[in-house]
């Protein structure tokens, strides 16, 4: 118990400060394969590029102890380009969407017509277009683009940022929020345990208190002695709490592990999973609409390949196969400390885009939830770390277990030893 608290003096502190495991993001995007038909209204065809495979580092900053058995800590992540282990380079050419421009339309949907048609004049001087051909590099961190400054000066507010634009331009070299999570000191079920998020005890992004609430850890670690029940986490990259639901007990690499798995409600929607009604207003089942939290942007997440989602939103393009051995998301965590073995954690990123009535550059492309990418943050224990673990977890405790029923033989020889000579 004393080596899983959050304690500089536990073993298992070294661990959480600076996390030992080699973690690697892999990303893979969806190349639209027919821009022209889709702006004439044809069901879009997709062809998954990469992945594009990026070493992830992890460490913590500002660790401060509190009195009251919680302490505070920013976690930062730097990401670098791995091209011996991806499918390709960041310098390679990829036609999307143009998400700047599709996702400020829909949101302009309901303006006035003449300030979408100021801004579809605009649009039309700058050349933009519903689709574009940018780079790996450029869509994931960030292009210099006129467009922002254009919408800022039609609808200021609308996007409150400047210079460059990228999916993952915020996600390098920055941290998740300040994290305050229970030490285990006083109380060890409660250890990992999040108190707050950035001082909040709840988020206000969604439309219930329950979908409000910051529960369990931190996803690093949970508290030990598991049961075979469910586990949770706080996401800020989907601004929510997490439940996952046991799957199957196995091993790795020799170490005893239970396997949690997201159930098939996590991104259900409110009719198919009253509870999930607070995540409204939803559309089919299997996404989940964040824009509430992506500065009212038309984003929603998913599973992989729509895994586990209403067969309507497959149907609705081409290219897609999901599948639970390549699209499922999970985590293996030794249940005895509550520390995990091996996980991979996938999401799937989606635009919606349709046509804007004052937009022409939306042309008659009919309403789709398309998918942009997704990627999967992966990482196992192993080298050092693995072989302590083993020795510690799984050896000496079978050790021990041999050793009482060697203690207990000789303790009946002896018994009877004494009985005879009596």
């Amino acid at each position: 118990l004393q080596n899983v608290r959050i304690d500089p003096s536990s073993i298992s502190f070294s661990m959480w400060k600076d996390i030992p495991v080699p973690f690697y993001m892999s990303v893979h995007f969806f190349e639209v394969l027919n821009p022209k038909e889709v702006l004439q209204g044809a069901k879009p065809v997709l062809n998954q590029r990469g992945p594009y495979v990026y070493r992830e580092f992890r460490y913590k900053t500002n660790i401060t102890f509190h009195d009251n058995d919680t302490v505070s800590f920013l976690e930062y992540r730097k990401l670098f380009f791995q091209p011996d282990l991806s499918n390709g380079s960041e310098d390679e050419y990829i036609v999307v969407p143009n998400i700047l421009m599709m996702g400020a339309a829909v949101m302009m949907e309901n303006l006035p017509n003449f300030v979408k048609l100021l801004l579809s004049g605009a649009l039309a001087g700058l050349k933009q277009e519903a689709f574009m051909n940018r780079t790996v590099g450029e869509i994931m961190w960030g292009y210099e683009d006129p467009l922002i400054d254009t919408i800022n000066m039609f609808v200021p507010g609308l996007i409150p940022f400047k210079g460059k634009f990228g999916l993952f331009i915020e996600l390098n070299n920055s941290n998740s929020g300040l994290f305050t999570v229970n030490t285990g000191m006083k109380n060890i079920s409660r250890v990992h345990m999040v108190d707050s998020w950035n001082g909040l005890k709840k988020v206000n992004y969604w439309r219930s208190s329950e979908c409000n609430m910051i529960n369990g850890t931190a996803g690093e670690m949970w508290p030990p002695f598991m049961s075979p029940t469910s586990l949770e986490f706080y996401s800020p990259d989907a601004c929510r709490s997490m439940t996952l639901v046991y799957e199957r007990s196995g091993k790795f690499e020799g170490v005893p592990t239970y396997r949690f798995v997201a159930p098939k409600t996590l991104f259900a929607n409110g009719t198919d999973y009253p509870p999930n009604e607070g995540f409204c207003p939803c559309m089919q089942s299997g996404i989940q609409n964040v824009s509430t939290c992506r500065l009212n942007a038309p984003v929603f997440i998913s599973h992989p390949h729509f895994y586990n989602a209403d067969p309507a939103l497959v149907n609705a393009v081409e290219g897609l196969h999901p599948s639970k051995d390549q699209h499922a998301l999970f985590l293996d965590v030794h249940p005895m400390t509550g520390i995990p073995m091996n996980c991979s954690i996938k999401l799937q990123l989606n635009l919606y885009i349709k046509q804007v009535s004052g937009i022409i550059q939306t042309g008659k492309i009919k309403p789709v939830v398309l998918p942009l990418l997704w990627f999967a943050e992966s990482g196992s224990i192993e080298g050092s770390v693995l072989k302590q673990f083993y020795t510690n977890l799984v050896l000496i405790p079978s050790l021990l277990d041999y050793l009482q029923y060697i203690f207990l033989g000789l303790s009946v020889l002896l018994i009877m030893s004494a009985a005879v000579l009596m």
